[in-house]
């Protein structure tokens, strides 16, 4: 263990970073990339992009939501993200009287900025490297089960003494390089988050799935919001008497725009990569769990789909939820094809192959490099097949029928028996109220014969409902097994299931035909959960000898962790790129793109509003348009992110604010398992149009008034 410490300390001081793959940590900036950020144009030090004791970039960007990025572009707490992050507030606050989606929200004053319950923006305060803290005393050749105990110990102690010395404050303590390395992020919580202004779905959503991951894009894919706080500027509940947070630092707005070659830089919080994955993974990954996704997502997409096309009413209801589902499942139809076809897998063999021959000739066998790979190559083997059913529970049952989760909050998932009590009642019912806000039975009812339709054909051990009930009571049609489900079940009802909590007695809904399914669903769920941590013994102590043993191969490489929520910085610069033989795609695109696109037989995705076009005829575009009188609506660069990066604020050579990341490109799919420096590009919407939406579009100019723009 001391070796990989000194190696980890050596990389942070000696090494120059790689100029476009990386997710890079804050505190080693200055070690290691500056110098590069520099020569590709940067004109920050790194005191100004990350400080310890000083007001930095860091400052002006936060967590918004669960998994998205934000960033402070006023002194009073302003906020840009996605319009795909803000999707869900804007969706929980629509109706069909006030349909925010498809009209858009424009607030004309504070007094008419609408709280979005439930929204949490989160500013870093504080990052340490805590890894001696956590590993220091891990004996080197301890088994996975002794590393996990002592590292839990040291966590959880590590955390119980840094919440004391910030309370108040939420603390997180995050593993980076397999368990090699950890750090400690200590974060401000504010709750009080009102939605600002948005576009309609035609602007901020304009050409849907159609255009998700594609170039060239013309999506308007922001939203704005404001941080409320107390009257110390601290974090509050939601008060009328609130006032908008005052920010120390914020973001600069620029003007300026960008030419090809121009420098420019991310700041945000990548959700996931697999950069380590072994070629083990990948056949699971292309044999089982994507083909499935994609799959069963497909399945009860087209069902919703069908039904939000036809009520406005659950056209609303089922916009977030069908968003979130698509947007993972083109990612796996992208990540597969990028897989295959660029030839991952063989380039992960080659480097495993390598890393074996090294491992034998310069390690020894109780260091634990030798059979590092070999760990992982028994695990995935053994659990690829239980995994894939515990996928199916969790896709087509889980996530799909909605029934269950209702149904989940009255039972006691260690004993499977119904609850004898409820616990904090109105806090239940206030939580179950919200639910079924966005629920519709009867669209529930048709993704439920489908799911468990597919799921009789597919899996191989099935929940014992199948036997019991579909089987034995209704000879095996599960069609009459789903409607007399959702004919019986008190939990299609929110009236019925608000009354049960009132006057609550498991009795009542013993015989529930929907407890049942849940009972039956959530232990086979437990029972092949156990079954897979079993058989897949061995992973984790073997992915974190193979990552620790890359590291000690080649310690002059510049080693960047996967992404996992925490914040990192990326840079590059503006690029376009070539995705094949003859095709060579500019690096920015316009509003004329945008009237191009318009497509009346496809209004879900690509309707154009009139005001739109009425700007565009009269190129009223204001002092939004580019040198040559264009007006630019999004652009490219090769900077490295991923999910979670979603409303990162792209930063030019002087900090500021030139666009807000919101996507990667079709080709480059695979990039989350292995970067792909030719053809791997960020898609961002120009900040320009975002201004010209704002100003023009919206006339809502006075949020401009109280932002720094420059570069005029």
């Amino acid at each position: 263990m001391k070796r990989l410490f000194l190696l980890l300390a050596a990389a942070c001081v000696t090494l120059t970073a790689a100029a476009d793959e990386g997710m890079w940590m804050l505190p080693y900036l200055q070690r290691m990339n500056i110098k590069q950020m520099k020569e590709r144009g940067c004109k920050l030090s790194a005191e100004e992009i990350y400080s310890v004791n000083h007001s930095s970039l860091k400052d002006a960007v936060v967590v918004f939501g669960g998994g998205c990025t934000g960033e402070i572009v006023s002194p009073e707490g302003l906020l840009f993200t996605n319009h795909h992050c803000g999707y869900a507030s804007i969706q929980s606050l629509s109706s069909v009287e006030h349909d925010y989606l498809k009209y858009g929200f424009w607030a004309m004053s504070n007094a008419e900025e609408l709280p979005a319950p439930g929204l949490e923006v989160r500013f870093v305060r504080r990052i340490a490297d805590v890894t001696p803290d956590i590993v220091g005393n891990v004996p080197s050749t301890a088994g996975e089960e002794e590393y996990a105990r002592i590292t839990g110990e040291n966590i959880a102690a590590l955390r119980e003494r840094l919440q004391e010395e910030n309370p108040g404050m939420e603390v997180e303590i995050e593993s980076f390089f397999g368990g090699n390395q950890f750090f400690a992020f200590v974060m401000e919580v504010y709750t009080d988050v009102r939605l600002v202004g948005t576009p309609p779905s035609s602007i901020g959503k304009f050409g849907g799935d159609t255009d998700n991951w594609m170039w060239p894009r013309h999506t308007g894919d922001f939203s704005i919001f404001r941080v409320y706080a107390g009257p110390d500027n601290r974090p509050a509940d939601y008060s009328p008497e609130n006032r908008p947070y005052r920010a120390e630092k914020y973001l600069k707005v620029s003007l300026g725009g960008y030419d090809r070659g121009d420098f420019a830089m991310v700041m945000g919080f990548p959700g996931s990569t697999e950069r380590y994955m072994t070629s083990y993974e990948i056949d699971n990954l292309l044999g089982s769990e994507n083909p499935q996704r994609i799959f069963i997502r497909g399945e009860r997409q087209a069902i919703l789909w069908k039904d939000m096309m036809a009520d406005d009413a659950v056209r609303i209801q089922y916009a977030s939820k069908y968003a979130r589902s698509s947007n993972y499942w083109k990612n796996s139809i992208g990540m597969s094809r990028g897989l295959e076809k660029l030839g991952v897998k063989a380039r992960k063999q080659a480097q495993e192959a390598s890393f074996q021959a090294w491992a034998e000739k310069n390690t020894l066998p109780e260091e634990g490099y030798i059979d590092a790979l070999e760990k992982i190559r028994r695990a995935e083997e053994a659990g690829g097949p239980v995994y894939a059913g515990v996928q199916y529970l969790t896709e087509a049952f889980l996530a799909a029928v909605e029934v269950l989760s209702p149904v989940r909050q009255f039972i006691d998932t260690k004993t499977m028996t119904l609850r004898d009590s409820l616990g904090d009642v109105e806090a239940l019912k206030a939580q179950l109220a919200e639910w079924y806000r966005d629920y519709n039975p009867a669209t529930d009812r048709k993704v439920a014969r489908r799911m468990l339709t597919i799921a009789r054909e597919q899996m191989k051990q099935l929940p014992s409902f199948y036997a019991e009930k579909v089987d034995k009571e209704f000879g095996g049609n599960i069609d009459a097994y789903v409607d007399d489900l959702y004919d019986r079940s008190l939990f299609t009802s929110e009236e019925r299931v608000l009354a049960l909590i009132d006057d609550y007695a498991p009795e009542k809904i013993a015989d529930d035909p929907a407890v049942a399914l849940a009972t039956s669903v959530w232990s086979k769920y437990l029972e092949l959960g156990k079954a897979y941590r079993e058989a897949h013994k061995g992973y984790a102590e073997g992915k974190r000898k193979y990552i620790a043993g890359l590291m000690l191969q080649q310690p002059r490489k510049a080693w960047a962790p996967d992404a996992n929520f925490t914040i990192r910085l990326t840079y590059g610069n503006v690029l376009p790129y070539s995705p094949a033989d003859g095709i060579e795609y500019n690096y920015y695109t316009t509003l004329k793109g945008v009237m191009e696109k318009e497509d009346p037989a496809n209004p879900a995705e690509f309707t154009v509003p009139e005001r739109l076009k009425e700007l565009y005829a009269a190129r009223d575009f204001g002092p939004y348009a580019n040198a040559k009188g264009e007006m630019p609506v999004a652009f490219l660069s090769n900077l490295d992110i991923t999910g979670g990066n979603s409303g990162s604020p792209v930063m030019n050579a002087r900090g500021e604010l030139i666009g807000l990341a919101f996507d990667g490109n079709w080709e480059a799919m695979s990039g989350d398992v292995a970067f792909e420096p030719d053809l791997q590009r960020m898609i961002a919407v120009d900040v320009r149009y975002v201004l010209f939406i704002i100003d023009k579009f919206a006339g809502a100019g006075w949020l401009l008034d109280e932002m720094e723009i420059v570069g005029r």
